[in-house]
């Protein structure tokens, strides 16, 4: 059975951040804030967690549009092809933001979610618990948007609420506040031009 762990949205106290990192260590799933909806994610070096993700999801991790959190724009070119400037420039005015950037994915990427995948979507919130946890744990997480079965709300924004739904099914939930009911605008960064394919609350500065 999960925990639920309640964080300081600004200054989330260490020793609860260690315990976070520590469950992702041993293979946990955890539920998490972003700056915009609620998440779902493990470490990206954990097969099996990749694979419990996925099926929370009810799809195969091959097929799955996974994306990573990153602490910052240092760990891009472990699982990015090399970035183009305008593109380094626009995501270094963006982030930490409401974004993800669809890139170019180098071998690294198909190797952790055992597919054949060109692409990879990069996340950096601007949220000080998940960016800590990455922080802490020294490499990203994987992420993906914890959708409702609900058809009126597409996201749950109370933490509560997710935790009764989940508590049988990730490791830990983390209470950091009401998440957001948008998620994050997704910038496809690989044809050159920045193409904007899903537009969340925020546009990007171009």
């Amino acid at each position: 059975m999960g925990i639920l762990i309640r964080m300081h949205p600004d200054n989330p106290a260490e020793r609860q951040i260690r315990q976070v990192v520590e469950i992702l260590q041993d293979g946990g799933v955890i539920i998490y804030p972003t700056d915009t909806v609620y998440a779902i994610g493990c470490d990206i070096t954990k097969p099996k967690a990749i694979e419990r993700v996925a099926n929370l999801k009810g799809i195969k991790p091959e097929k799955a549009n996974f994306s990573f959190i990153c602490y910052d724009l240092s760990h891009l070119s472990d699982f990015t092809r090399p970035l183009d400037n305008t593109i380094f420039k626009m995501m270094k005015r963006n982030l930490p933001g409401p974004f993800t950037f669809i890139l170019e994915a180098n071998n690294n990427v198909p190797k952790i979610l055992k597919a054949n995948r060109k692409t990879i979507g990069i996340r950096i919130p601007d949220n000080n618990i998940i960016r800590e946890i990455v922080n802490v744990l020294g490499n990203p997480i994987l992420t993906t948007s914890l959708k409702t079965n609900d058809e009126i709300i597409e996201y749950n924004t109370d933490p509560e609420l997710i935790y009764e739904e989940y508590e049988n099914l990730v490791d830990a939930v983390i209470d950091g506040g009401y998440g957001g009911l948008v998620a994050s605008t997704v910038i496809d960064c690989t044809e050159g031009e920045f193409k904007i394919v899903r537009m969340g609350n925020f546009e990007p500065e171009m």
